[in-house]
């Protein structure tokens, strides 16, 4: 019976082998790029020297740890990384779900495709070229916000990308206007897959558009919800690292400096590897903490989660 097994897996595997083998690519990809960088995580607990071996010389414990425990430049990295991580997920959370609800009730066929197209194409900009184009517009002196603002308004021109009040701001709105559109689709998917006969009984029983968004459209989508609610938990400590280089001054460095933005600092910038090391490991071990923390909490208020 067990040889029977065997061999009806082995047909299977050999039926759809394309579908295996497209896995190939993906699997490589986090082995290499994902697992593989997990094992220099050793460095954090061992002093490295350039040229005397990759994983250090010798074990020096929970040294770097308790350096940057007391190290002012990582509490005020951590404490901007966690405002800018909550202030982004309370605004940028939401405003997906609210967009697919309401691109969903739109029943003019071309125009929600158009609507789509153009919500979603943000999306493949390259961050360097966002961040360009937001220069451009914001331009002191020939963006077009601080030409309204002096034509319209008699106002002085201002350098919103190089003050410390606007950078959260600018960050936030960068994002909603990038991952807005591609986010959606994962919402509008499962808007999708709600069955037809609770909008219809729901009409029968006589409820109105509204009233079947928040008894059977929500309801109907909050386990998708609530994973990607998870799964954004996860990454309060891992922000947009190219944005937020390549949106940094030192002016605006007080709320711009992260925990990213000092790991490649202190790493590449300064090669000070074990320190900028073992701060991206506690950075991954809060990130953990995080999923796990949200996951069970999910799971014991709806039952829902990712694993």
């Amino acid at each position: 019976m067990k040889q029977g097994k065997q061999l009806q897996k082995g047909s299977y595997v050999a039926r759809y082998w394309q579908l295996y083998a497209m896995m190939v690519l993906p699997l490589l990809y986090f082995l290499v790029f994902k697992y593989v960088p997990m094992l220099g995580s050793v460095l954090a607990f061992r002093r490295y020297r350039p040229g005397m071996g990759p994983f250090g010389t010798e074990w020096v414990g929970l040294t770097y740890f308790s350096r940057f425990w007391s190290d002012p430049a990582f509490w005020r990295a951590f404490r901007n990384t966690l405002v800018l991580s909550l202030l982004n997920l309370v605004v940028n959370f939401p405003i997906p779900i609210l967009f697919a609800i309401l691109l969903n009730e739109v029943h003019i066929l071309p125009f929600k495709k158009v609507v789509q197209t153009v919500s979603y194409m943000p999306r493949f900009i390259s961050t360097v070229v966002v961040i360009a184009i937001l220069g451009e517009l914001l331009s002191p002196s020939s963006g077009i916000i601080n030409i309204l603002r002096q034509q319209v308004f008699s106002k002085e021109a201002l350098y919103f990308m190089n003050e410390a009040r606007f950078f959260r701001v600018i960050y936030i709105l960068v994002d909603t206007w990038q991952y807005t559109g591609w986010t959606a689709i994962i919402y509008l998917a499962a808007i999708t897959a709600i069955p037809a006969e609770l909008y219809e009984a729901a009409t029968i029983d006589g409820a109105s558009r509204t009233q079947q968004i928040f008894y059977v459209t929500i309801p109907s989508i909050m386990p998708t919800i609530m994973v990607m609610l998870i799964i954004s938990v996860g990454r309060l400590l891992s922000l947009g690292f190219e944005k937020v280089l390549l949106l940094y001054t030192p002016d605006n460095s007080m709320v711009s400096d992260i925990i990213d933005t000092l790991v490649y600092r202190t790493g590449l910038a300064n090669q000070n590897y074990s320190y900028a090391t073992a701060i991206g490991l506690f950075s991954g071990i809060i990130g953990v903490i995080l999923v796990s923390s949200s996951n069970a909490l999910s799971k014991k208020l709806t039952g829902e989660g990712i694993y």
